[in-house]
């Protein structure tokens, strides 16, 4: 069985606000992984004496931990949980009714010998590779829908639409967003394997447009996640001016890719 992951720093001067990891027994008959993006937040007050690199590992961290142990709980009611941990975590030294309180996109997927359960809240994706070839995408695609004119950059929506009605959500310290999530399941065999990436990753699709979420799915699974890394490195740099493709805040961003067969 094949299992891949890869987490770079855009910046290699500052951490890396992505978290990644998988859990797979020796058995092989189950498994989770947890993908979190950390919302890079703009210079200034954001109400929280952490930073977005320690919401990310304890919020990754109760999730993963929840995801293995807690079989009997769904998806939501684990991210529901994690949320409330990491909240009372530094709820005394904290203002998080700030709008730029510390804050990630989430994917999370479990599998059993019968079902792959999956949960994706904002940009992140999971792709589902069948065993036929056929890959299924699971996308939160609200951020996408929101106007561009609403939005401070690719990356940092003003107040009015994150977390709002008619917007889109993130995972902050109000443990209610985890109703907001796209979640599903999907029978055991109709899953091969699945990629978890984050947006710095899924630039390849979404900003460069070098191939539909198919391709890149080949990509990996072909040459593999760090190969898609690069190519995503590359392509920043040709184009570090950002003129022809409009929406990048950042030359580079943060990339994960997680790779699982099942």
């Amino acid at each position: 069985m094949r299992r891949e992951l890869i987490s770079e720093p855009g910046d290699p001067a500052r951490p890396n606000e992505d978290f990644a990891t998988f859990a797979v027994p020796a058995s092989g008959q189950g498994g989770a992984l947890v993908v979190l993006d950390g919302v890079t937040p703009p210079d200034g007050d954001d109400g929280c004496l952490h930073s977005v690199h320690w919401f990310c590992a304890r919020l990754g961290g109760a999730l993963t931990e929840l995801s293995v142990s807690r079989r009997d709980l769904t998806l939501s009611e684990i991210l529901t949980q994690a949320l409330g941990r990491t909240a009372e975590a530094h709820a005394a030294t904290c203002d998080l009714s700030h709008p730029r309180t510390p804050q990630a996109t989430v994917v999370l997927a479990r599998w059993s010998g019968t079902t792959v359960e999956y949960l994706v809240l904002s940009d992140s994706a999971l792709l589902a590779e069948a065993p036929d070839g056929t890959v299924t995408v699971l996308l939160d695609d609200r951020l996408a829908r929101v106007p561009r004119a609403s939005l401070a950059s690719d990356a940092i929506a003003d107040a009015t639409v994150r977390n709002k009605e008619g917007g889109f959500f993130t995972a902050a310290a109000d443990p209610s967003v985890a109703a907001r999530a796209l979640t599903g399941e999907l029978p055991r065999a109709a899953v091969r394997t699945l990629v978890a990436l984050t947006d710095g990753a899924t630039r390849w699709t979404e900003k460069f447009h070098q191939g539909d979420w198919t391709d890149l799915f080949t990509l990996v699974r072909k040459e593999g996640a760090a190969v898609l890394v690069e190519r995503v490195r590359a392509l920043e740099d040709a184009d570090r001016e950002r003129r022809e493709h409009l929406g990048r805040s950042k030359t580079h961003d943060d990339a994960t890719v997680v790779y699982v067969d099942l």
